[in-house]
């Protein structure tokens, strides 16, 4: 990709709001060089036109990128080896909210590169978290990276932060996309974590450097995480949360979106519950069962769950029979046990042998009881 379309792209970044729909798909059609010069030399009654002109004119790409440079940032576009080939998707996905398209190009802060992320995970949910829902997250962070799947959230209060640590806590690849400028912790509480992330994994934005956090900014964000990821896992959301917004473009991406199980009772888990009744996500409760949706064929399969064998579960079923026959305290005759259920002396005497020898059943004196494993 050439400079002049790197300095291009840079300028028309900041001429509007991140996932402007109308203005990310053009940008992908034209080119940042052919459009920008299209904008410089058009003309209209109205004046928006000469607005955009004007500002095209008095940005100075070279000095941003410079001083991103010196902030530790690169601004990743497409045709750059390192520029993500899922976030092409966005530019087939139906818009939400207005937003939509490939980003402009992106900015990012730490040593990940972001073409390593084809096997990403999404994990997002709640700012307001149960003690619950944090430990869910933090144990999905840790599992999904050491099975070798980055993991990408939105670095926010609640269940990104619990994620994120949880990977952390591994040495795994986590990536925060942020809604303001990459050089910027939002929140700034988070600051530390943030900082963290920018030296060991990857702080990413589309919003150029020095940017604020804005609502429709953190809308035009969701869509990043669910383009970056093969699949979005939602711990924990309430009916308004941000995170069904995020499971919302994943949905439209044709990505995996599952959600975790929560109380019934729970306002923190009305989103997840509605979007399994939905059909729009598939129940997750483990970490090996989001592997195992998002991995190829045949990866990472999760057994059925079951109860361990029983000496009672081995037993063949006239065994079973003559097992029940048995009574629990009081001894009883062979002929009792025969009666009892239903079946000849001789194979009922038979059955009595194999089940005492197995621990099931015991003589007392007077007849045949249950024995300590029978009771179990």
């Amino acid at each position: 990709m050439s400079d002049q379309e790197r300095l291009a792209r840079v300028a028309l970044s900041r001429l509007t709001e991140p996932g402007d729909s109308r203005f990310t798909k053009l940008v992908a059609e034209f080119g940042g060089t052919d459009l920008q010069s299209a904008l410089l030399r058009q003309r209209d009654a109205q004046g928006m036109l000469d607005d955009l002109a004007v500002r095209l004119g008095s940005a100075d790409p070279v000095r941003e990128l410079e001083r991103a440079d010196r902030l530790g940032i690169r601004f990743v576009i497409p045709g750059d080896p390192e520029w993500p080939r899922q976030l092409d998707d966005l530019m087939h996905a139906p818009e939400l909210h207005k937003r939509g398209g490939p980003p402009i190009g992106l900015w990012v802060k730490g040593p990940l590169r972001l073409d390593q992320l084809a096997a990403a995970v999404a994990v997002v949910g709640s700012r307001s978290a149960t003690t619950y829902g944090e430990h869910v997250a933090s144990e999905m962070g840790a599992v999904l990276v050491r099975h070798g799947a980055p993991v990408i959230s939105g670095a926010a209060f609640g269940i990104d932060q619990a994620a994120h640590r949880g990977a952390i806590a591994m040495e795994g690849p986590t990536v925060a996309v942020l809604a303001c400028g990459a050089d910027r912790a939002y929140p700034t509480a988070h600051q530390s974590l943030i900082d963290h992330i920018g030296q060991h994994g990857a702080v990413v934005s589309e919003a150029p450097p020095g940017c604020a956090p804005t609502r429709i900014r953190f809308l035009a964000r969701n869509r990043l995480i669910a383009a970056l990821s093969r699949g979005t896992v939602v711990v924990e959301a309430a009916q308004r949360s941000g995170a069904l917004n995020t499971a919302s473009w994943a949905e439209r991406l044709n990505r995996q979106v599952l959600a975790v199980p929560g109380p019934v009772t729970s306002a923190q888990s009305q989103g997840c519950h509605d979007l399994v009744r939905r059909g729009v996500a598939t129940l997750a409760t483990n970490p090996q069962e989001v592997l195992e949706m998002v991995g190829s064929a045949g990866e990472h399969l999760v057994e059925p769950a079951q109860q361990p064998l029983t000496a009672r579960d081995r037993l063949t079923l006239r065994h079973r029979q003559v097992l029940d026959a048995v009574p629990v305290a009081a001894g009883v005759g062979t002929e009792s046990v025969a009666r009892t259920a239903g079946l000849g002396l001789v194979e009922v005497r038979s059955a009595l042998i194999h089940l005492e020898e197995n621990g099931l059943v015991e003589q007392d004196g007077v007849g045949w009881r249950l024995g300590l494993l029978g009771r179990a």
